[in-house]
């Protein structure tokens, strides 16, 4: 049974039919929280009779006696007997002599008040994970104004009053939860709807505040998240710093032979991604990323290998687009990807096609040696190795495109995308293009992953 909200009698699932005159009688019962109440007080406060009802007029009694058997047949249809059991008749004595009086007798599990009473009460007493479990189980039986079939009556606003503020305790308990745990995303609605509630609260509206300016904390440089649906992967996009995601596994591109030296900015220059690379994690000693990147390299057949006159500077062996390198950094990797050709005039080029072919190939490299931690990466194809077929916003969609096309194949590629972007890209770049691409791939039907054997 529930009261909170227009009272609702289920019986078996389904909603009992009620009369008006009945649906307020049991919310009159339901208002006694247990006790017994008079047939005439119960008939001065159900049908709104101001006289005092005489001892010797029965049509007031027999008005009542027909609406508690109304509803005990309505509760019999649940189980033979339930009726009785749960509406039951006690004889009170008097000043004026004994006086027929009834009283309601519903377990806690059959009255929603009293079930959201108890949920309250245990969540008070409990840890912050239980708690927050416990409170959103209770704020869910509610469905409107408590005892709202008799709201402006004096028999229910005690009741309606301590069940309402026991509601703002839940709320209130409810929002700390969920901060406890770190989680203001799930803080963020229950707070919006307390101050929604009450305008003029202004602790409900600094709430509120406190946790909108933690979510902007929290996002800091965090442009965009979309979680792929069903596979608790992320897409994210942040404004920022390859170097400084110290938690992920970075992507740094590559020419097609693989030069690390970035003396006199000759063969690499010291301000693209793979000379920071050198200085900031290598501490400019690009001889140690030589090394670390020609003992990956054993594993790949190269192409061709220059001649002293073609290519008088930087080193000689071709490797294929698309070969991808996971060199060891402390504890995490970075994936030196080739994508573009470096001529023997020392300057980079790529196309469109040449980038997708070694984003493509980079993929399942990250999913075998990336011990699945997130992934950063930058704004691949945008810096000297210029693709001019494609703007950022491509480039961008590009990356993602064929990342989560990855996931086809392996769902277990990482558990997030960073791509990062440095701030004076984004001007040029359309987040929502990707925003929207995300939204079509969450609604493209599932495919199985494919298995290599």
């Amino acid at each position: 049974m529930s009261v909170l909200g227009p009272v609702r009698l289920d019986v078996n699932g389904t909603p009992a039919r009620l009369t008006p005159l009945t649906a307020r009688l049991l919310v009159r019962l339901a208002a006694a929280e247990g006790e017994a109440v008079p047939a005439r007080q119960l008939y001065r406060d159900v049908w709104q009779q101001t006289a005092e009802l005489p001892r010797q007029d029965l049509r007031g009694r027999n008005e009542v006696q027909k609406r508690i058997l109304e509803l005990r047949r309505a509760f019999d249809l649940a189980g033979p007997g339930l009726g009785a059991r749960i509406i039951r008749t006690a004889q009170l004595p008097t000043a004026r002599g004994v006086e027929t009086s009834y009283r309601l007798v519903l377990s806690v599990e059959e009255l929603d008040s009293a079930e959201f009473t108890r949920l309250v009460g245990e969540a008070l007493r409990a840890a912050p994970a239980s708690a927050v479990r416990l409170l959103a189980d209770a704020l869910s039986l509610w469905r409107g104004r408590a005892l709202a079939d008799a709201h402006d009556e004096e028999f229910a606003a005690g009741p309606a009053r301590r069940l309402t503020q026991l509601r703002e305790t839940a709320q209130r308990e409810l929002i700390t939860g969920y901060s406890a745990l770190g989680r203001h995303d799930l803080a963020l609605p229950v707070a919006e709807r307390t101050a929604r509630e009450r305008p003029d609260d202004p602790e409900a509206a600094a709430v509120l505040a406190r946790l909108h300016t933690r979510l902007r904390e929290r996002h800091g440089d965090e442009l965009l998240r979309h979680t792929l649906r069903g596979l608790r992967v992320d897409v994210v996009v942040v404004r920022g710093d390859l170097f400084d995601q110290e938690d992920a596994n970075l992507v740094v591109g590559f020419s097609d032979t693989f030069d690390t030296s970035t003396d006199q900015d000759v063969v690499i220059s010291r301000e693209s991604v793979q000379g920071q690379l050198v200085d900031r994690l290598f501490e400019g000693r690009h001889r140690l990323l030589d090394d670390r990147v020609r003992r990956g390299l054993r594993e790949f057949t190269p192409l061709t290998t220059e001649s002293v006159r073609a290519k008088r500077r930087g080193r000689r062996t071709r490797y294929p687009i698309g070969t991808t390198v996971a060199v060891p950094v402390g504890k995490r990797r970075v994936f030196a990807l080739a994508y573009s050709r470096l001529g023997n005039d020392l300057r980079a080029r790529s196309a469109p096609a040449e980038l997708r072919l070694g984003l493509e190939r980079l993929w399942p490299s990250v999913a075998r040696h990336g011990l699945f931690k997130p992934v950063a990466i930058p704004l691949i194809g945008a810096g000297l190795a210029r693709i001019v077929e494609l703007d950022r916003t491509q480039l961008l969609l590009l990356i993602v495109e064929t990342f989560t096309e990855s996931l086809r194949a392996d769902p277990a590629v990482s558990p997030e995308l960073r791509v990062v972007i440095r701030a004076d890209e984004l001007e040029r770049t359309d987040l929502s293009a990707v925003e929207t691409f995300l939204r079509e791939v969450d609604d493209r039907p599932a495919t199985p992953p494919t298995h290599l054997t």
